[in-house]
C-alpha cells in the first residue's frame, strides 16, 4: 500500500502563512495526481488544489487561488502546500491524497472518490 504522512499544521493568526508538506512512500506510482483536501465536522470534504506528477499540471479550488501553492519534489517523496494569506474559513483538518494515474481535468480533480490513497490529516487553525 501507499502511505500518506502529513505534517506542519498548527495554529495562525489571520494573514499569516503555514506550509503543509505529505511524504509519500516510495512505491508511489511515477504517474500519479496529488491532491490536498480539508474538512471540518460536520461539513463535507472539500478539495483544495491537486497536481499531475507528470506534467505539473495544477489545480485550484476557486477559495484558494492566490493565496495557496502545490508543489512536489519526486526526489524526496515530498508533496506541499504553501498556505498564505490565511483566514479563519481555512481552518480545517487537511488531508493528502493520491491516486494512480492523472488528476483526470477541470471536471474531475476535486471529486474525493477519486483517490485511492489517504493521509491522517494535520489540523489548521487560523484565529
Amino acid at each position: 500500500d501507499v502511505q500518506l504522512v502529513e505534517s506542519g499544521g498548527g495554529s495562525v493568526q489571520t494573514g499569516g502563512s503555514l506550509k503543509l508538506s505529505c511524504v509519500y512512500s516510495e512505491n508511489t506510482w511515477k504517474r500519479h495526481c496529488m491532491g490536498w483536501f480539508r474538512q471540518v465536522p460536520g461539513k463535507e470534504r472539500e478539495a483544495v488544489v491537486a497536481i499531475n506528477s507528470s506534467d505539473g499540471m495544477t489545480y485550484y479550488a476557486d477559495s484558494v487561488k492566490g493565496r495557496f501553492t502545490i508543489s512536489q519534489d519526486s526526489a524526496k517523496n515530498t508533496a506541499y502546500l504553501q498556505m498564505n494569506s490565511l483566514k479563519p474559513e481555512d481552518t480545517a483538518m487537511y488531508y493528502c491524497a493520491t491516486r494512480p494515474s492523472s488528476c483526470a481535468g477541470e471536471g474531475n480533480w476535486y471529486k474525493w472518490r477519486i483517490y485511492s490513497y489517504w493521509g491522517r490529516g494535520t489540523q489548521v487553525t487560523v484565529s
